[in-house]
């Protein structure tokens, strides 16, 4: 028994010491790496002491400290210090909380807490100017999302509906939250991780967030302006190639145990994509240009949208699937990736992974649904761009249409 207390006890000690350690390098710290040990140490004391004489010592010691630490922010504002935050105090309290769990048994969830509040801690610079460098919109998007994940996922009914039994709002929302969290991300990452990106970090992000709304973009820019058309088409063939990557991790997300079944001609397609965008990249020039994404990809219309369309692919290809045989779904695949691959690619992950569909059927619905979704792009290219950006697209994406062909007659059967 005591060898168990004088292991809280060090465990205690230690964490407060790793806190405490931090604080120590703080310009205006209250309590340093004495204090922090301390602190934690007595959290530890009160539990044990809770287990004889009842849960009451462990809010004592509760407030016993929040008044120390108060007492302390007091005499700060008295000696006219500047920046009086309450960051060191929150996290003194914490601390009494990390010791006093460990009493509990709860050594790893200490542990985690713990270590947590040193990195928050180490970190206030860096999340200080993450923080200012986000924008009004960044907010909106990020709500968007937490209104499509987290209020209106939960109240859907988890339950199969309509034809054929298989639309569930749930899960169909589920793929909405995926898809959006998806380019949302890739949204965001773009935004901070490089203020002065080039095109080939351009069409990467483009891909990873709609490729295309980066095709519709890139092309309406070349209308009026014809010195950025070679940009414009390394841009679009980039984001193209990245659909393919897209493609396969939203497998790997919603099925993972056919992803080794199918991801292999998926890889080769983008690694011919990728040869013909570095060919286009050398032919066309290096310069590198700053491009901005400022397509924000969660609003709730275009969640709506997607949803509904994932809605009736799902439906129309188990329709197909029953009345016109592998035909019919192939056919499926070609006019739903018109607009958009992800909803062929979720609905047929979805439809393998329930032995619905065979491995080798759905690899072929889906790299049909991207190929198909290549067209479309060519047919905004020809609408809203210039003609010299049609003439380089039309060859990049006559090799791509040429290479998965070649790929899908010639690959076989898993």
């Amino acid at each position: 028994m005591q060898t168990e207390i004088l292991k809280q006890l060090a465990v205690s000690l230690g964490l407060g010491l790793l806190v405490g350690f931090q604080r120590e390098w703080s310009p205006n710290k209250e309590a340093g790496i004495r204090t922090f040990a301390l602190i934690t140490v007595f959290g530890t004391v009160c539990a044990q002491l809770a287990g004889s004489y009842g849960g009451w010592v462990i809010a004592a010691g509760l407030i016993a400290v929040a008044a120390t630490v108060l007492m302390g922010q007091f005499m700060g504002l008295r000696t006219g210090e500047d920046d009086i935050g309450i960051t060191t105090e929150i996290a003194a309290l914490v601390m009494y909380g990390v010791g006093a769990i460990l009493v509990m048994g709860q050594v790893t969830v200490a542990v985690i807490v713990g270590g947590t509040v040193a990195v928050l801690l180490h970190w206030k610079t860096s999340l200080h100017r993450f923080v200012r460098r986000i924008e009004k919109k960044d907010i909106s998007a990020i709500m968007q999302l937490i209104l499509i994940g987290l209020v209106i996922l939960p109240i859907l009914p988890n339950r199969t509906y309509g034809p054929y039994n298989v639309l569930n709002p749930h899960d169909i929302w589920l793929m909405v939250v995926l898809i959006v969290g998806i380019s949302l991300g890739s949204y965001l990452a773009y935004r901070f991780l490089s203020a002065r990106a080039g095109m080939l970090l351009s069409g990467l992000f483009g891909g990873l967030i709609s490729s295309t709304a980066t095709t519709v973009t890139h092309s309406r820019r070349t209308r009026g302006s014809s010195e950025t058309v070679n940009m414009s088409t390394v841009i679009i063939m980039v984001a193209s190639t990245m659909v393919f990557g897209r493609v396969a991790f939203e497998v790997f997300l919603v099925a993972p145990s056919v992803m080794p079944r199918i991801i292999l001609p998926l890889l080769v397609l983008m690694g011919y994509m990728v040869i013909v965008s570095g060919g286009f990249y050398l032919f066309l020039g290096r310069r590198q240009k700053k491009v901005r994404l400022d397509e924000n990809p969660s609003q709730l219309k275009t969640a709506v949208v997607f949803g509904l369309l994932y809605a009736i692919v799902i439906l129309a290809v188990t329709a197909a699937k029953e009345h016109l045989g592998q035909t019919g779904l192939y056919a499926v695949s070609a006019l739903s990736g018109l607009t958009d691959a992800d909803a062929i690619t979720l609905s047929t992950a979805q439809l393998m992974k329930a032995g619905k569909v065979n491995a080798d059927t759905g690899w072929r619905m889906i790299m049909i649904g991207a190929l198909s979704n290549v067209v479309f792009k060519g047919g905004i290219v020809a609408l809203l761009g210039a003609r010299r950006l049609l003439k380089h697209i039309a060859v990049a994406f006559g090799l791509t249409l040429a290479g998965g062909l070649a790929i899908l007659w010639l690959w076989p059967g898993v």
